[in-house]
């Protein structure tokens, strides 16, 4: 990833506090994450990621040049806290560690990636310096919410950063398979067999996912492997795959597409608003329940000027979303609090 210009006039000590964290955890959230504190560091900020689950991990360990501190390695993320310039979390540690950043007077900064109510109530308690919206539609969403409950405080400060991908951390040739990551019934679990069922002549690769019950059956068209982390996905995935889908009933961007666009593997996806929004006109795009519509435009695919026309709008859509000006917005917010 291209560093950013300099380094910063005045480091900072930035806290984060999250679940889980690669390579362990696997999932678009947490890397999407690291990818926004990779040019924190590189500008010469302290950033340390502390983890609020016990997992595999019992000692403190490096995620491209950034300290994770598991649970099980220190319990000091109070006194983490009081002496961090700046906190950040994510998910379900937003309500706890907004609790400690504004008992010790430290600017909180919260990324949302979805609108679950009770991360936008816990941004309304009052003092969130910074919220950080992964899409354009997920911050109309808040705004509409916030809107709509007058007693709740309306953030000061927001900003748009869409979940960094750059291309060349992802790019290769694509090989022959239908591709989805992440098994579980959310993601379309049960669509993706059932392709599987009516495409016996197609190859598949199945990723398991990171988190959720995973839906794993016994077909022989297709192959199943473990959760890959992401730094492995090009040469484990993407350099294996043809078509990827994303079924998701819910996805407020859908990283693992912008991830395939990179090298020109056309995403078959459900129209949700992140999807929408982040493939725009390089997705094909077929109703979650409609088994007919995903069969027909996968079929559509075995042509090869079809697959051809699909893959250059997927590489359009790859430059269009290069993360460089998202990043440097995101640098000069934190560095300005």
């Amino acid at each position: 990833m291209p560093a950013l210009q300099g380094k910063a006039d005045r480091p900072k000590r930035i806290v984060v506090r999250i679940h889980s964290a690669p390579p362990h955890h696997n999932a678009g959230g947490e890397w999407a994450l690291f990818s926004m504190l990779r040019p924190l560091a590189e500008r010469g900020h302290d950033v340390q990621v502390w983890l609020s689950r016990y997992g595999k991990a019992r000692d403190p360990y490096h995620v491209d040049g950034i300290m994770v501190i598991p649970l099980a390695a220190r319990l000091d993320f109070g006194s983490a806290v009081r002496h961090a310039d700046v906190v950040v979390s994510q998910y379900e540690n937003v309500p706890a560690a907004g609790a400690l950043a504004r008992g010790y007077g430290i600017p909180f900064v919260v990324l949302a990636h979805n609108p679950a109510p009770v991360i936008f109530k816990n941004i309304a308690a009052g003092s969130t310096a910074l919220v950080v919206y992964n899409s354009m539609h997920l911050q109309a969403e808040a705004e509409a919410l916030f809107a709509e409950r007058p007693k709740w405080l309306k953030p000061s400060k927001t900003l748009v950063v869409r979940p960094p991908v750059f291309a060349a951390d992802y790019a290769t040739t694509p090989g022959d398979l239908i591709t989805m990551i992440n098994l579980n019934r959310e993601k379309g679990g049960d669509l993706f067999w059932k392709l599987a069922a009516r495409l016996p002549e197609h190859r598949f690769l199945a990723v398991e996912g990171a988190y959720g019950h995973q839906i794993v059956r016994d077909l022989p068209n297709v192959e199943v492997i473990r959760q890959v982390p992401g730094d492995q996905m090009r040469d484990q995935v993407y350099a294996r795959t043809r078509v990827l889908l994303v079924p998701s009933h819910v996805e407020s961007w859908g990283r693992v597409g912008v991830e395939a666009l990179a090298s020109g593997i056309p995403v078959m996806a459900t129209p949700t608003p992140g999807l929408s929004e982040s493939l725009a006109d390089a997705g094909i795009f077929c109703e979650a329940g409609d088994v007919e519509a995903w069969e027909a435009s996968l079929r559509a695919l075995d042509d090869p000027a079809e697959w051809s026309a699909a893959s250059g709008r997927a590489l359009q859509r790859s430059k269009e979303l290069d993360p460089s000006g998202d990043l440097a917005a995101w640098v000069e917010a934190i560095e300005n609090l």
